[in-house]
């Protein structure tokens, strides 16, 4: 991957984070409703050699999009939020390397938001670059749609304990073979905070 293709997927990712809370004041816009901090394992099998393993580190800015939802007749007493996720991830195997990368994901409440109990669905892709070389991926910078489900347990009424399982593949869309991908599955865990 070239150098400028890098700084620029950079530069994108930091500047998604520059969103505002709120757009002008007194209009209903979105808003910046929550923060997320997540770690765990990742495994995906290669084609060949070891497995492709991976130690991610997230961190999730969660907008309330109800407001754009209810104008469209969509109104749920779930959560409905859009997400911006940059995170890294430590490759362990086949060999020491990193990933760096920026996800943008739509995640949807299965109950009532007051509930201490809230499963979730979560869906999205996002941009990667890694530093690992595999025979599977030509390039070092790829896409990662992902999808999963998982469960916040609100120890208070804005801090909760977070458990979730994603299923990602990563692939660079056919800009140059080859181009097989690398399917994962990812555990992660953490702590999510309400504004």
């Amino acid at each position: 991957m070239s150098k400028p293709l890098l700084i620029a997927v950079v530069i994108i990712s930091l500047l998604s984070l520059a969103i505002p809370g709120r757009a002008w004041a007194g209009r209903e816009t979105v808003s910046l409703a929550g923060i997320e901090f997540l770690f765990g394992y990742g495994q995906g099998d290669l084609d060949y050699g070891e497995d492709y393993k991976i130690i991610p580190l997230l961190v999730a800015f969660d907008f309330d999009i109800k407001a754009l939802t209810k104008k469209i007749g969509f109104n749920p007493a779930s959560m409905v939020q859009f997400q911006i996720e940059p995170f890294l991830g430590l490759i362990t195997q086949p060999k020491t390397n990193l990933e760096i990368g920026n996800s943008f994901l739509f995640k949807l409440g299965l109950v009532p938001d007051d509930w201490k109990l809230q499963p979730y669905l979560k869906g999205g892709a996002g941009m990667i670059y890694m530093t690992q070389h595999t025979i599977e991926q030509s390039t070092q910078f790829n896409f990662i749609p992902q999808a999963g489900a998982g469960l916040h347990y609100f120890i208070n009424s804005d801090t909760a304990l977070t458990a979730e399982y994603r299923f990602r593949h990563l692939s660079n869309a056919s800009i140059k073979h080859p181009n097989s991908g690398i399917d994962a599955d990812i555990y992660l865990f953490g702590i999510a905070r309400r504004f």
